[in-house]
């Protein structure tokens, strides 16, 4: 029992099943707005499970797809795809098993979302591949998770209206910013091993310049949405504190690149939590 524990643990490790917390509000926000409210305890439980296969996908692939880059690189060294604690069988069939599990639950979802199960996937773990020649691999990063809003009013209406895809290009353009901010840590190794990221490619002053300007672009079409859908000032607020949290990320990232954990895992967890928190509280209150 003890091993199984341990592998569990080690598969956590990889893949880190607490960093969903980026995805999931997102999702929660569009299946709420198509429904106008509580959409149901099934679709929660399918919403969660779609979201969860489809990461642990993705994040397979890129760690069974990046083992030769994290082996060399100081800060990746020791993640279980690199030290031996998981082989490159156990990892294939941990991404074929999520993948299953994603097609099997956009099935029980309805036909527009199983139609679309396989080229979300093939979006999803194309991610890994592209810092080896392009650096759009950061907006690449923004799609597969500006995908989750669209796929949450997909569960629910089986349609994609407009405000949905302005969700989304929100989504995009904020995953695609703290991505940016995240690869700075990498900057000297990513120029050693000739990959394609924005700061190793054009600089760290260069980098926060397009991360802020794509996180200005985050707020923009957030509260372009929340007009779109027809929004109170509840979800207007959700927009609004979001744009101060990422003000304060690149506060916290500018005066201090040692802070960049801080600023990408605590500070984006927040502005996930907090908005869905408002946009509850706008259909609440509506």
């Amino acid at each position: 029992m003890q091993r199984y524990i341990k592998k569990l643990q080690d598969f956590n490790e990889l893949v880190m099943f607490e960093h969903s917390i980026f995805s999931l509000p997102f999702i929660f926000i569009a299946m709420i707005v198509a429904a106008d409210g509580w959409f149901g305890f099934w679709l929660l439980i399918l919403g969660v499970l779609a979201a969860l296969s489809a990461r642990n996908f993705a994040m397979g692939v890129n760690r069974y797809a990046d083992a030769d880059i994290d082996a060399k690189n100081p800060r990746t060294k020791e993640r279980p795809n690199v030290d031996g604690r998981l082989d490159g069988s156990s990892i294939l069939i941990f991404i074929f098993v999520n993948a299953l599990v994603f097609i099997a639950v956009a099935y029980m979802i309805n036909s527009l979302a199983f139609m679309l199960s396989i080229p979300i996937l093939f979006i999803l773990g194309s991610y890994s591949y592209f810092k080896r020649f392009s650096s759009l691999a950061h907006i690449v990063l923004g799609i597969s998770l500006g995908l989750a809003p669209i796929a949450g009013v997909i569960a629910v209406s089986a349609t994609i209206p407009a405000w949905s895809v302005i969700l989304s290009l929100g989504v995009i353009f904020w995953v695609a910013g703290f991505d940016l901010l995240y690869s700075l840590q990498d900057i000297e190794f990513d120029k050693q091993n000739n990959l394609y990221s924005i700061p190793s490619r054009y600089g760290s002053a260069a980098t926060l310049f397009i991360s802020a300007l794509f996180h200005v672009l985050s707020v923009i079409f957030w509260i372009l949405f929340v007009w779109v859908a027809g929004l109170g000032i509840f979800a207007f607020l959700a927009a609004v504190i979001s744009g101060v949290l990422l003000t304060y990320e690149h506060y916290l990232v500018r005066k201090d690149f040692t802070k960049i954990d801080r600023a990408f895992f605590t500070v984006n967890g927040y502005l996930g939590i907090g908005f869905l928190f408002l946009i509850i509280l706008d259909r609440v209150v509506a």
